[in-house]
């Protein structure tokens, strides 16, 4: 299956959307920087110089034109570029699933930005490109995701022991999943 090499704009619910990244999108990008948590789980570059900020914008870039994948940015109602989610395709022709991924900026957590942003990505890619299944991985102390998760209608499947690194360690990982059979 030959997948897209753009990113769309999605749609969302309560009135969020999902749109390429820009580079108008460094105040965002500085803002997320200075959470103590999402440098230590993405490539947010902490700090977040301009230089830094550009190389940043031109991997996310470089990711959907190589075919790996789509990242994208969260927007508000209002207009307000407030996080980023994204789908990740570079295992889909060995396994066929995709990941995703998603952070919210501090000032704009708690309405609903993650849910509508992964409930849109979820129903892109089961629905327009046909994929058979994506999982996500989630800390076991991060509430805040793991609702997001649940509210998207993924399940957990069970814990993943020293799944992925974080801060220089291995950390254990819930794992969640959605299939088109779901």
């Amino acid at each position: 299956m030959e997948l897209p090499r753009t990113v769309p704009e999605l749609p969302a619910a309560h009135g969020f959307r999902l749109r390429r990244w820009s580079w108008d999108d460094t105040e965002l990008l500085r803002e997320a920087a200075t959470d103590p948590y999402i440098p230590l789980t993405t490539t947010v570059p902490s700090p977040c110089t301009p230089a830094a900020a550009a190389a940043y914008l031109q991997r996310q870039w470089r990711r959907t034109e190589i075919g790996t994948g789509y990242p994208f940015v969260i927007v508000d109602p209002a207009g307000r570029a407030v996080g980023d989610v994204g789908l990740w395709v570079g295992e889909v022709p060995l396994r066929g699933w995709a990941t995703v991924g998603y952070w919210v900026a501090p000032t704009a957590r708690r309405r609903g930005a993650a849910t509508a942003a992964l409930g849109a990505v979820t129903a892109w890619a089961l629905g327009e490109l046909a994929l058979p299944g994506i999982e996500l991985y989630v800390e076991p102390g991060n509430t805040g995701s793991i609702r997001t998760a649940e509210r998207a209608a993924y399940r957990c499947t069970g814990l993943r022991p020293a799944h992925q690194v974080v801060d220089g360690r291995p950390r254990d990982m819930w794992r969640y999943v959605r299939t088109q059979q779901q």
